[in-house]
């Protein structure tokens, strides 16, 4: 068997090292630049349960891909934590060997009742999605209603179960939260958490993105050093997405993830797996690859391994590094598909 310390190229020479796994389809929260209630209503269809992976078919492919290099694990969904019993799919990746990163995305409305049983079964780190700390601009672009406070809240019980740096994700997008980073910033800044701003992407196809409502990274930063000191900090790893800055009198740190105006697709070192067990090689790709199929037709770890590497070997994706007028609209996996 492969040893867990090696390494699967693809066509670019990147290697396979995160692998992002959605749990679920479904979200508790309507954000306008991810599940648009418009279209995602009460008539949606979401997947039914019997479509998902199982905890036990997610864990067997999570072995298969660290054999092949991947060291970073993130849940995501949808809303991962409205998987029932999710702690107990961590505590089976936790026990895997050669994970040194086992992270969870969400968007903190249900972290409060979870926090200590996620900290518990093993998982390493947390990403909270907060777009603004006004509530009334939260609520609007959340589109259930929901309160700041709330997350705030979740926030509060993870750091109480023992969980620290927390990151806070925030997509900013003009019109809707651009004029309340700067207190986003200023609200987590000395508390060990990191901001991180992420430009609005054209992911998927339902969200109703326009280069007009895109603010660029630089902008961002513009705009935060309007009141704050920032020096530019070094990056950690390859493939490291987002650009960060520390304050300079120490108080800590922000990102800024720019996919749109600085992309960074060379280094891209990411599987997405969507929770019906397709494999997307790219955040803005048009169509997976079933490895469902192949645990439920009854093949050998072995030739999940080959097709894996069939997969990665080929890949080539360079979306955002050659987005267009004409690319943005070609069919896309949509963000709440396979959690950003």
């Amino acid at each position: 068997m492969m040893r867990s310390n090696e390494r699967t190229l693809d066509s670019l020479s990147r290697p396979l090292r995160d692998l992002r796994i959605s749990v679920t389809d479904r979200c508790n929260f309507r954000c306008t630049y991810c599940m648009p209630k418009e279209v995602y209503g009460r008539s949606f269809h979401f997947l039914p349960s019997s479509a998902l992976l199982t905890f036990e078919e997610i864990e067997r492919l999570a072995r298969i891909f660290v054999a092949h290099g991947v060291e970073k694990i993130r849940l995501t969904g949808g809303e991962p934590l409205v998987r029932r019993d999710l702690p107990e799919l961590v505590r089976m990746l936790a026990r895997i060997e050669g994970v040194r990163d086992l992270t969870l995305t969400t968007n903190g409305s249900l972290l409060g009742a979870q926090a200590r049983a996620l900290k518990a079964a093993g998982l390493h780190r947390l990403t909270v999605s907060l777009d603004s700390v006004d509530d009334a601009v939260f609520r609007s672009m959340n589109d259930v209603n929901y309160s700041v406070a709330g997350v705030l809240a979740g926030i509060d019980a993870a750091l109480e179960s023992g969980f620290s740096n927390i990151k806070i994700n925030c997509v900013v997008k003009r019109g809707a939260n651009d004029r309340t980073i700067v207190d986003l910033a200023r609200h987590f800044r000395g508390t060990g958490q990191i901001v991180r701003f992420i430009e609005f992407m054209d992911v998927g196809t339902t969200n109703g993105w326009r280069l007009d409502d895109v603010v660029p990274a630089t902008e961002i930063l513009a705009r935060l050093r309007e009141h704050f000191a920032l020096e530019p900090a070094s990056e950690q790893y390859r493939g490291e997405v987002a650009k960060r800055y520390r304050y300079a009198d120490g108080s800590g740190e922000i990102g800024i993830i720019a996919s749109v105006t600085q992309p960074f697709c060379r280094d891209c070192t990411r599987a997405r797996l969507s929770s019906e067990g397709l494999l997307y090689t790219c955040l803005f790709s048009g169509a997976g690859h079933d490895f469902r199929a192949l645990l439920r037709g009854g093949k050998s770890d072995a030739d999940i391994r080959s097709f894996l590497r069939g997969v990665w070997h080929v890949r080539s994706d360079r979306y955002s590094e050659l987005r267009t007028a004409d690319t943005v609209h070609l069919p896309k996996v949509e963000m709440s598909h396979i959690g950003g």
